[in-house]
C-alpha cells in the first residue's frame, strides 16, 4: 500500500532520474518540431538521419505525435514538438502522452537530453508522465496485468535546480496519486474509521491530525451529520488535519465531504449503478490528498482541512424521512429526502470549523448532486460563493491545473423553496434547480459573510475515460485546484 510517508513506492509506471550520462541500454528520445528538425540530437549526422526517416514515414511534428525507430543502434523515438515545446499545463498533456509512447513502443528505459529545453518545460513534462502512469492494481490477483514500469533518464539539467524543482512537484504528485488511491478503494476496505486512520498516517509529514470520534461529536451537538451515519454499523467521524506553516495569519480552510459509501438510507438508490457510490467521499479524498501535498510540499501558509466521514445505510435504526434534526449551529433541518445526505455533513462540518478555526476563506469540496452532471455534464465542477474575489481566483486555479469549473447562481428565490412547514429548513428544494438549492442549503451555514466557495465535483471525482495525465477511474480533482489556490490566494 502506498502510505503519504514514502514508506513505499507510490503507484507511477514512470520513475524519473537524472543523470550526467545515458545508461547503457536504453532507447533515446529525440525532439522534432514541424520543420522535421531534430532539436536534441547527438550531432548534425544525426538529425539529417532522423529528419529523412521522419519525412518517409510520415511524421509531422505535430504535438504529441510520436514515431518508434528501430535500427542496428539503440533505438529512438521521435516526440513531436510542434512550432517550440509545449510548456505549463500543454506541457504536462504532452509528458503524459509522452508515457503513453514509451508504452506502446515498450521501452522499459529511455533518455531524454534536455539542453534545448527550459527547466520549467522539463518538469511539467515529467509531471504529466509520471501522473499519467499511476495505477491501482492492488485487488488483482490472477489477471494481474504485467508490469510496466518505466525508467526516465533526464541529462542536460542543471541538477541542483532540476532535482529541487522535482522535488516540489512530487509532493504535489504524491497528494494526487492519494486522492486517487482513496477514490479507488473499495468501501469494506475504506470507511470511516480506515479513512481516520490513512490521515492520521500523515502526522509523519508535520501535519497536526486530530480525530473527533461519535462521541465528541454528540457533545458538539452534530445531530446533522449524526442523523446521516445512525443506520450504518460503522461509527461516524470528523478528522481535521492542520499545516501550520504561515505563522499568524487566519488559516484558510479546505472542507470535504466523506460519505464513505451512500445507499440513498431509507430513500434506496436504484441498484444499477450503486456500486460507483464508494467514491461519493470524491470532496473528502481531494482535501486530504491536498493536505498530503501542502505538507511535502511545506506551504508558508496556515491550511486546515477538515473532513466529516459517514456512511449511509438504510438498517432499523437509520434516519427516515419526516425526521427533524438540530444542527450544531441550532438551525433544525427536516429531511425529506434522505439521501440528500451530504449536505447534513457539510452542514455542521462548516459551523465546526468556522467556530474553532476563524478561517480567512472556505473551500468546500462535495460529490453532492446529480444535478449538477444535468447542468454541466462532466467537463466542469459547479461552482456557488458569496465572494467575487475568491470565487474567481478558484476559478484561475482551475484553469491552471485543468480542474474547470463554472459558476453557478444562487440568490433567495431558490434560497425559500427550502422552507419546512415544520422545522428552519428541508434538507432538499424541490425538482428543479437541485444543485443550487443544495448551494443554498450550504450557504445557512456561513456566518459572519466569510468568504466561501462550495464546489460540486459529482462529476470530476471519477471517468469513465482515460485523459491526457489520468488514466480511467478516480481523478483526484481537487488537489491540484486547492494546492494552486493556497499558492496564489491572497484574502
Amino acid at each position: 500500500k502506498y502510505l503519504p510517508s514514502g514508506d513505499t513506492a507510490m503507484p507511477a509506471q514512470l520513475h524519473v532520474h537524472f543523470t550526467e550520462t545515458s545508461p547503457a541500454e536504453t532507447a533515446h528520445i529525440i525532439l522534432m518540431d514541424s520543420q522535421l528538425t531534430a532539436v536534441n540530437a547527438s550531432d548534425e549526422a544525426q538529425a539529417e538521419a532522423l529528419a529523412e526517416i521522419a519525412k518517409n514515414a510520415g511524421f509531422t511534428g505535430k504535438v504529441k505525435e510520436a514515431l518508434a525507430v528501430h535500427g542496428a543502434g539503440q533505438p529512438v523515438l521521435l516526440c513531436g514538438i510542434g512550432e517550440e515545446a509545449p510548456e505549463g499545463l500543454d506541457a504536462e498533456k504532452w509528458g503524459g502522452r509522452l508515457y503513453q509512447h514509451l508504452r506502446t513502443a515498450k521501452f522499459s528505459s529511455a533518455t531524454l537530453n534536455t539542453s534545448s529545453l527550459s527547466q520549467d518545460r522539463v518538469t511539467s513534462l515529467c509531471a504529466g508522465a509520471v501522473m499519467a502512469s499511476y495505477h491501482f492494481p492492488h485487488y488483482r490477483t490472477v489477471s494481474k496485468p504485467e508490469s510496466a514500469d518505466i525508467d526516465l533518464h533526464l541529462m542536460g539539467s542543471d541538477s541542483t535546480v532540476a532535482e529541487a524543482e522535482w522535488q516540489n512537484a512530487m509532493g504535489l504528485i504524491d497528494g494526487v496519486f492519494m486522492g486517487r488511491d482513496l477514490v479507488f478503494e473499495p468501501a469494506n476496505i475504506l470507511y470511516p474509521e480506515s479513512f481516520a486512520k490513512r490521515c492520521a498516517e500523515m502526522s509523519s509529514l508535520g501535519l497536526e491530525i486530530e480525530v473527533l470520534n461519535e462521541d465528541r461529536l454528540e457533545e458538539l451537538g452534530m445531530g446533522a451529520l449524526l442523523g446521516v451515519g445512525q443506520g450504518s454499523s460503522r461509527s461516524s467521524a470528523i478528522v481535521v488535519m492542520r499545516w501550520n506553516g504561515g505563522g499568524d495569519e487566519a488559516p484558510l480552510a479546505f472542507v470535504g465531504k466523506g460519505v464513505c459509501f451512500d445507499t440513498g438510507g431509507i430513500s434506496l438508490k436504484p441498484a444499477k449503478g450503486m456500486e460507483d457510490m464508494k467514491w461519493d467521499m470524491g470532496g473528502a479524498a481531494a482535501v486530504t490528498g491536498a493536505m498530503c501535498a501542502i505538507a511535502k510540499r511545506k506551504l508558508k501558509r496556515n491550511i486546515v482541512g477538515i473532513i466529516g466521514l459517514v456512511e449511509n445505510m438504510p438498517d432499523g435504526n437509520a434516519q427516515r424521512p419526516g425526521d427533524v434534526v438540530t444542527s450544531m449551529s441550532g438551525q433544525t433541518i427536516e429531511v425529506i429526502n434522505t439521501d440528500a445526505e451530504g449536505r447534513l455533513v457539510l452542514a455542521d462540518v462548516l459551523t465546526y470549523v468556522q467556530s474553532e478555526y476563524k478561517p480567512s476563506a472556505i473551500i468546500d469540496l462535495a460529490t453532492l448532486t446529480g444535478a449538477i452532471l444535468v447542468s454541466l455534464g462532466k467537463e466542469y465542477a459547479g461552482l456557488f460563493s458569496n465572494d467575487d474575489a475568491l470565487a474567481n481566483a478558484v476559478m484561475a486555479s482551475g484553469e491552471a491545473t485543468d480542474e474547470k469549473s463554472w459558476r453557478m447562481p444562487l440568490g433567495d428565490a431558490y434560497d425559500q423553496m427550502l422552507k419546512s412547514h415544520i422545522a428552519d429548513m428541508k434538507n432538499i428544494g424541490g425538482p428543479y434547480g437541485g444543485s443550487i438549492t443544495a448551494a443554498c442549503f450550504l450557504q445557512r451555514f456561513i456566518e459572519n459573510d466569510t468568504p466561501w466557495v462550495h464546489l460540486d465535483i459529482a462529476g470530476k471525482a471519477w471517468s469513465e475515460k482515460a485523459h491526457d495525465f489520468a488514466p480511467k477511474g478516480g481523478t483526484g480533482f481537487g488537489v491540484r485546484l486547492l494546492n494552486h489556490l493556497a499558492d496564489t490566494y491572497q484574502p
